[in-house]
């Protein structure tokens, strides 16, 4: 055998190798029906609207996922940093939060959710003061454990309690502006 025909051969058990043991790596991506990333979110999902949470989609999680988190905030409110979403404990066989979902502190399935900075639990839209656009970055994290923290935290106790156990994260940014 050539040495040509033997790097093809050594390529092509590689490629077999990887696709059949689902050896493909795919990073984890978040994503919305309702913005893409770096849009403007619609005015359904802000102060200004109805003020009801996007639909939230994922995948590609790694395979030691037990529960996600999610974190929306304004790192552009003139105070600092303004989070409008806290909730973790979503089961690691979900890969979707509906749109408007229940502002409720616990659901049947375990999920929680945390303090927003409007002093609630669930999630509350964008209502930057008028001017420029604010970002709302929603970051969800893979976690290699099912956190357990009580309803009602703060965004600061789950990025405490997380420290360790991130397996990756993903990011989606959206856009708003009042005029």
């Amino acid at each position: 055998m050539k040495f040509g025909q033997k790097v093809g051969l050594i390529i092509g058990i590689i490629i077999v190798s990887v696709v059949i043991g689902g050896g493909l790596v795919m990073a984890l991506d978040l994503k919305s029906f309702a913005f893409g990333n770096g849009e403007n979110i619609p005015r359904k999902h802000t102060g200004e609207g109805a003020d009801v949470s996007p639909a939230l989609t994922w995948q590609g999680a790694p395979e030691r996922t037990k529960s996600f988190a999610l974190i929306c905030d304004d790192p552009d409110a003139p105070g600092g940093d303004w989070v409008h979403w806290v909730i973790y404990d979503i089961p690691a066989f979900l890969n979707e939060l509906e749109e408007f979902t229940s502002p409720k502190p616990l659901f049947e399935n375990g999920i929680k959710q945390g303090q927003n900075d409007f002093g609630r639990t669930g999630y509350r839209g964008p209502m930057p003061p008028p001017g420029k656009p604010h970002r709302y970055f929603f970051k969800l994290y893979a976690l290699d454990n099912v956190l357990g923290l009580p309803k009602g935290i703060s965004k600061d106790q789950l990025e405490k309690a997380m420290q360790g156990h991130i397996l990756e994260e993903a990011y989606l940014i959206g856009l708003y502006n009042r005029k």
